[in-house]
């Protein structure tokens, strides 16, 4: 944004993308006009492999291994309801590019202790990630999907608990990737609430995606 010139913007963010723009706007709430927030990774609270994850390093991420494509390529699909909604040569592309950042040791890094960092912190107490998520200031859409695995719609509750303020928004029959998936009614979603946001007195001056 510093480069580009932007003092302050929309940012929408999906999954992990979703959890670095929550940070912004935590950290940063003078930059962030409001959040559009696709399935975002929120804070575990059932954490039966919290004592695993703990014991395993990230830095073990450094050695050079290999997912292997056919599990690569299982997962990406596993992110969605619908697999016949989503274009064939999307998983190429996304599965290509998967494999060409995991050779990177520091990609591996970085990936492995934001997974890891996400999944252990503390959802609820003092310096618990809901407790500051109460705090968020700029106005925040959250989007969650029925089919969604790996973060399901059950933590909109929590998140409503906490954040009255944001507007909840579920999908029926749409996986984690609703920009995807359900590419239409997803930016329809994002186009009303920027427009009103604007029409509210945003001072933003552009649109950043996370």
């Amino acid at each position: 944004m510093d480069a580009m010139g932007i003092d302050r913007a929309h940012v929408v963010g999906n999954s992990m993308g979703g959890r670095v723009a929550i940070e912004l706007g935590l950290e940063h709430p003078e930059r962030v006009s409001s959040l559009a927030l696709l399935s975002p990774a929120v804070a575990f609270v059932r954490r039966e492999w919290h004592p695993l994850v703990r014991v395993l390093r990230p830095e073990l991420g450094l050695l050079p291994h290999s997912l292997g494509r056919a599990r690569i390529e299982a997962q990406f699909w596993s992110l969605f309801a619908d697999r016949d909604l989503v274009d064939p040569s999307v998983a190429d592309i996304a599965v290509d590019e998967f494999e060409r950042i995991y050779r990177s040791a520091g990609a591996r890094l970085a990936f492995l202790t934001s997974a890891r960092n996400i999944y252990l912190e503390t959802p609820f107490g003092k310096g618990g990630f809901y407790p500051r998520l109460a705090q968020l200031a700029p106005p925040a859409m959250f989007v969650w999907s029925s089919h969604d695995k790996l973060i399901p719609p059950g933590f909109q509750r929590h998140v409503e608990r906490w954040l009255p303020s944001a507007e909840q928004i579920r999908l029926d029959g749409c996986g984690h990737v609703p920009q995807v998936e359900r590419p239409e009614r997803t930016n329809g979603l994002l186009e009303r609430f920027l427009a009103r946001i604007d029409a509210l007195g945003s001072r933003d001056r552009g649109l950043a995606a996370a």
